[in-house]
């Protein structure tokens, strides 16, 4: 039975997880932000990542389809409030303590200081996830297989995909290919996240 009057270091649920146990010490909010162009996965391994680190996942193209519902006209103004609803919530999540999953495509430099901003005001750790497709014969079947994944928000077309404006990133970050297979992808992006690997 452990002697409850003094401290005999982390419970067997901590030993050998040193990054658990500075996350439980700390309390310090993750700000993981995915980032790629349609099609190529990131919803996938964002909900998987907010599933295994009980994070709270915010897609921007939920909060435009919302808007969508309430009779609004899509529009460049809809695109971009969307990003300032998902930025509002998650400030409202990282100042309770809970980690947050941004899920949006994050072309432009606008949309990535946003979220530079946030992590800085709610003392956020922050780590950006870009998802690519490297197969662009594959990339262009799931665009043109899945249909509107956030009714009643309509689907890209492969020509609005090939065309948008995506910058590159100039910061460090994850780039991870969504050809290699799904469970090798969350092992990287959770080692990452964990400050394991770079």
């Amino acid at each position: 039975m452990r002697n409850l009057g003094r401290y005999e270091g982390p419970t067997p649920a901590f030993r050998g997880h040193p990054s658990v146990l500075r996350r439980a010490l700390t309390l310090t909010p993750l700000l993981i932000v995915f980032s790629g162009l349609p099609g190529v996965g990131k919803s996938t391994l964002a909900r998987e990542i907010a599933l295994r680190r009980n994070a709270v996942w915010l897609r921007v193209d939920t909060a435009e389809a919302a808007m969508l519902k309430a009779g609004l006209v899509r529009s460049d103004e809809t695109g971009l409030a969307a990003y300032d609803i998902v930025r509002d919530v998650a400030a409202v999540q990282l100042g309770l303590g809970r980690n947050v999953i941004v899920d949006a495509v994050n072309g432009v430099e606008e949309a990535r200081e946003m979220w530079r901003s946030l992590a800085k005001e709610c003392g956020a750790t922050s780590f950006v996830v870009e998802v690519i497709c490297s197969n662009r014969e594959e990339h262009r079947r799931r665009v043109k297989s899945r249909g509107a994944p956030t009714p009643p928000l309509p689907a890209p077309t492969w020509e609005q995909v090939r065309t948008r404006e995506y910058l590159p990133w100039t910061e460090p970050i994850l780039t991870v290919d969504s050809v290699a297979p799904t469970d090798k992808i969350i092992t990287r992006i959770l080692s990452y996240i964990s400050g394991e690997t770079k």
